[in-house]
C-alpha cells in the first residue's frame, strides 16, 4: 500500500518525505487555505513547491462544476508538473470530465466517493484514483472501511484498473484496516502516520536497552 500525506503543508510534508515512506501527497482547497495559500498564482506555485519536495503523484483539486471549467482547470494543473494528477468531484459534470482527461492521458483522482456505485462510475470512466472518504463515512453511522472491502471486491471481479485511495483518515488504525481491506493507497495526516511508530512496549525496551547500555560505558 502507498502512502500519500493529505495536507499542503511544505513543513509536513517534508517530514513525511524524509521519512522515506511517502509516496504522493493529497490536497485541497480547504487544505490550502489552512496554510494561508489564496490565490491562483500562488495555489499554483504552491503545487510546484510540492513537486519539488516529493517525487511522487500530486493531487491537485479543481474547484469548477461544469465541465468546460473542470476541463479548463485540469489542463492548466497537468501542465504544472509531470507529478500532477488532477483531482475531479463525483459529480455528473466531473464523471463527463475524468473520461476527457483519460482519452486525452491525463491522470485524475475521483473524491468524494461514498458508496460502490459511485466507485463504479469513477472507474468505468478511467479515474487513475478514486478516494473514499471512509472517515465521513464513519461520522454517519456507517462503516467506512466496509465499503473499501466492498469496492476491492468488486474492482477484483471486474478487472477495474482504478487504485483505491482510502482518504479522510483520522487515526493509526484507520491505516492498518485501509491495507487490510485491500486499498492501494492511504492518504493520512502526518499525525496518524506518525501514530504507526508508537507503542508502550516500544518504549519500555527502549528505555531497558539504554539503560543496560550504560552499564557498558
Amino acid at each position: 500500500m502507498k502512502f500519500f500525506i493529505d495536507t499542503a503543508d511544505l513543513a509536513q510534508i517534508k517530514e513525511a518525505n524524509d521519512l522515506g515512506i511517502l509516496d504522493g501527497v493529497t490536497t485541497n482547497p480547504s487544505l490550502m487555505a489552512k496554510v494561508g495559500i489564496s490565490g491562483e498564482a500562488a495555489v499554483t506555485k504552491h503545487y510546484i513547491d510540492i513537486c519539488n519536495i516529493v517525487d511522487g503523484d500530486i493531487s491537485a483539486e479543481v474547484v469548477s462544476t461544469d465541465f468546460d471549467g473542470i476541463i479548463a482547470e485540469g489542463k492548466k494543473l497537468a501542465a504544472l508538473h509531470k507529478n500532477i494528477v488532477v483531482k475531479v468531484p463525483m459529480i455528473k459534470e466531473g464523471v463527463k470530465a475524468i473520461k476527457w482527461f483519460t482519452d486525452n492521458g491525463i491522470r485524475t483522482n475521483c473524491t468524494l466517493i461514498f458508496s460502490a456505485g459511485q466507485a463504479i462510475l469513477a472507474a468505468k470512466a478511467g479515474a487513475t484514483y478514486i478516494s473514499p472518504f471512509i472517515g465521513r463515512i464513519d461520522d454517519t453511522g456507517w462503516d467506512g472501511i466496509e465499503l473499501i472491502h466492498q469496492i476491492r471486491q468488486i474492482y477484483s471481479i471486474q478487472g477495474f484498473k482504478s487504485e483505491i485511495l482510502a482518504a479522510s483518515i483520522r487515526n493509526p488504525n484507520h491505516i492498518i484496516k485501509c491495507a487490510e481491506a485491500g486499498a492501494d493507497v492511504c492518504t493520512c495526516p502526518l499525525e496518524s502516520i506518525l501514530g504507526l511508530l508508537k507503542h508502550p512496549l516500544t518504549d519500555i525496551g527502549l528505555a531497558k536497552f539504554l539503560e543496560d547500555a550504560k552499564k557498558f560505558a
